[in-house]
């Protein structure tokens, strides 16, 4: 097994504050296996994640400066009331006095699902409030009613709870993908990015799932990474993504029937999930993809700070401009992936595919993070990078607080430079990983997954001889 203290100059310095690296001053214990460590360190790293929202808690999340000055935002509160889960609405409902009432959830059906279980839950703790009184009351009021105002932080606290398990599920499937590799996970347990990232949205309902098809994957179960996919795509349109990368594994290594049954089962996965949000309301199920195809220049992209140089670009303009560079980008991947020495791993295809749709995403919100930090782990082990990347993410997820609060702009009333800097910056840390994860994909020695492999395999067949 491979034990981060002793290839992993980073890893064995940090150890010192907890008893040095193994076989020195630590030694393996019988009950703690990594399994378990890890996921003690994630339920940890995320409790930690629920102590830093502490103050919006206080403030019942309605303090607009507080949540941004105090960097403790979720949009978990706000869609509460204004999706109309505070009324225990089916988000995909054909009732015209609730559509008129609230904007229908432009989430795809796996979040959607989630949130208005979590509010059945929410009402369940908080004494099943009379919601046919409350429907009576303008929409506006409910964000001041007291009773509204407890639930919302209750809300908060039992999808904690229930994000909490995705976070614990993940670590598991992460640390399971590679038998003799189970440290790799505490790159995602103790990821600063979760801690700050994980109760912004609902983004880790998909992240597990995407740490689900890297398992299964792992496990030779093509029909069963198939529906994890396509349940994440059901949750978050990035999931798909991973087929790509199944498309050149399976090219390489003569698996066609294998990417069919991924397709086929993810295709399967996706529509069953998505069938009772379509048969309820095709419009309102519509809602999340013309949302998003009409949606223009938004938060931490690079066409945000063009638009805010004076360069705009209609929403169809930027649709264009952004699936032409993610059709080349995914090509490139496509040319690496088959001129590779040895066939690439899932994961790191998987990363590659995911940041080229990110650098060019019409928005890029903090949590966005999430979407690249279990397929990053695996794709590249390595604490000095892991850190060099998150680094930037820390310094985006900072500024885009400041931004929204106002206390970015400059004096003179001038856009905010230092937004776009920090914007810059977390590019830059994620081309920096991407440009590390190529060259171990081009020359596999540099991979520390390959390097371990091969260095088992020389002892085994030394022992053998």
């Amino acid at each position: 097994m491979a034990a981060p203290t002793r290839e992993d100059s980073v890893a064995a310095a940090l150890s010192e504050s907890v008893g040095g690296p193994v076989g020195e001053h630590a030694a393996p214990h019988r009950w703690w296996t990594p399994v378990r460590v890890i996921l003690a360190m994630a339920a940890v790293v995320f409790a930690l994640g629920m102590v830093q929202k502490g103050p919006c808690y206080s403030e019942n999340w309605m303090n607009g400066q507080d949540r941004y000055a105090q960097m403790c935002y979720s949009d978990l509160p706000y869609l509460y009331v204004g999706r109309g889960f505070v009324e225990l609405n089916w988000p995909y409902t054909s009732d015209e006095e609730s559509r008129a009432r609230f904007d229908v959830m432009e989430y795809p059906v796996g979040i959607s699902y989630f949130a208005w279980g979590a509010a059945w839950a929410t009402h369940w703790v908080s004494g099943s409030p009379d919601v046919s009184a409350r429907s009576q009351l303008p929409l506006g009021d409910l964000y001041a009613d007291p009773d509204v105002l407890d639930e919302l932080t209750t809300y908060v606290a039992v999808s904690a709870v229930l994000l909490g398990l995705a976070t614990l599920l993940t670590a598991w499937f992460l640390a399971r993908t590679h038998r003799h590799r189970p440290w790799d996970a505490a790159l995602f347990a103790l990821s600063p990015a979760l801690l700050f990232n994980a109760l912004v949205n609902w983004d880790l309902l998909a992240v597990a799932l995407v740490a689900g098809a890297l398992w299964a994957w792992s496990r030779d179960r093509p029909v069963l990474t198939g529906v994890m996919i396509g349940l994440g795509t059901a949750t978050k349109l990035y999931p798909l993504f991973l087929i790509g990368g199944l498309l050149i594994i399976c090219v390489r290594q003569r698996r066609l029937p294998d990417l069919l049954k991924v397709t086929v089962s993810a295709g399967f996965a996706w529509v069953l999930a998505n069938a009772p949000a379509y048969l309820s309301s095709e419009s309102a199920w519509k809602v999340f993809w013309t949302f998003n195809e009409k949606r223009g220049a938004d938060l931490g992209s690079v066409w945000m700070v063009l638009d805010q140089a004076g360069l705009s670009f209609s929403w169809h303009e930027i649709n264009t401009s952004s699936w032409i560079f993610f059709i080349a980008w995914c090509a490139l991947v496509l040319l690496i992936g088959l001129a590779a020495p040895e066939t690439p791993r899932l994961a790191q295809l998987g990363f590659l595919i995911v940041a080229g749709f990110l650098l060019v995403n019409k928005v890029y919100s903090p949590q966005y993070v999430l979407w690249l930090l279990p397929l990053a782990v695996l794709a590249r082990p390595r604490w000095r990078d892991q850190i060099i990347w998150q680094s930037g993410e820390l310094l985006y997820f900072a500024s885009v607080w400041w931004y929204l609060g106002g206390y970015l702009q400059p004096g003179s009333g001038d856009d905010p430079g230092f937004y776009w800097l920090a914007i810059a910056v977390r590019i830059a840390c994620e081309l920096y990983l991407v440009a590390i994860v190529v060259r171990d994909v081009l020359r596999p020695h540099h991979d520390p997954v390959r390097a371990r492999d091969q260095e088992m395999t020389t002892r085994s067949n030394a022992v053998a001889v």
